[in-house]
């Protein structure tokens, strides 16, 4: 069997994105995409997301394009707790349920609506237990959301064979800078 993965990263507005043409989502899609096929030739199959918004949504869009370009390449989606885009705005439950519509797997970890924030802490501890490792878009100089599913991505690296795998703003800045560089008009 090939390896599964977790993606996260920040949420859309800890990015100051607030709308789906945000160039910057583009960079950032990029760069998962580069860090995707580099783990499909190691033997990547599964990608698991909880279905957040901002970076988890938009790489289950690049798995998508990843495989209309031929890609072998599987989506799962285990959501925290049940309905828990009830509160999201129309755009965004709709670029939300177009990603569960294509996503190989879909399940909620608890059987409830949301409860309360330990909700949240399962889901973190569940996806890392249920993967090889984890790809994630963070920045150890501005925290947030994501810090949560690193802390439990580091307690199991201590014990067993887990990888991580970062995705860093210099990372993003590189892909700005060779979309410049390759840009005629740039020069």
């Amino acid at each position: 069997m090939g390896f599964v993965y977790a993606v996260t990263g920040y949420k859309a507005h800890e990015l100051g994105i607030f709308d789906q043409k945000h160039k910057g989502i583009s960079y950032i899609k990029q760069a998962f995409k580069k860090r995707i096929i580099a783990l499909l030739d190691d033997g990547l199959e599964w990608i698991v997301i909880s279905g957040q918004l901002g970076v988890e949504l938009w790489v289950g869009q690049v798995v998508d394009e990843l495989r209309t370009e031929g890609f072998m390449i599987k989506l799962g989606v285990l959501t925290p707790f049940l309905n828990q885009e009830k509160t999201w705005s129309e755009s965004n439950q709709e670029l939300y349920n177009e990603i569960l519509g294509y996503a190989d797997y879909v399940d909620s970890i608890s059987k409830k609506e949301y409860e309360n924030p330990m909700q949240l802490r399962m889901k973190n501890q569940f996806i890392i237990e249920k993967t090889n490792g984890i790809i994630i878009l963070y920045d150890e100089d501005n925290e947030g959301s994501p810090k949560f599913y690193l802390e439990e991505a580091r307690k199991k690296q201590d014990q067993a064979s887990y990888d991580i795998v970062y995705i860093t703003p210099d990372d993003i800045d590189s892909i700005i800078r060779e979309e410049q560089e390759s840009n005629l008009d740039y020069w």
